[in-house]
């Protein structure tokens, strides 16, 4: 299950993410999404974890916990939406 997780600090790395999550079960990927010119954090990230009910488990107990000071927001990722090109 791929997991969306927002309201992270910026300073979070793919490893500390995955250690979050790691506690839940196996982690198979967890990437911090950052900006493709700056290379900052946008602050969200996604973890990818083979079983379902672990996934699940996570997603229970991380949500709306508190890291670093800032309450997460944990849940289930929905597949992106097609946004329209913005123009210059």
């Amino acid at each position: 299950m791929r997991i969306y997780v927002g309201n992270l600090k910026y300073q979070v790395t793919d490893e500390q993410l995955r250690e979050m999550f790691s506690e839940f079960g196996q982690v198979a990927s967890a990437d911090v999404i950052k900006d493709k010119f700056s290379g900052q954090s946008k602050g969200f990230g996604f973890v990818d974890m083979p079983n379902d009910a672990e996934a699940g488990d996570a997603i229970q107990a991380l949500n709306d916990s508190v890291h670093d000071g800032r309450k997460l927001t944990v849940n289930e990722a929905r597949p992106r939406t097609e946004r329209p090109q913005r123009g210059f």
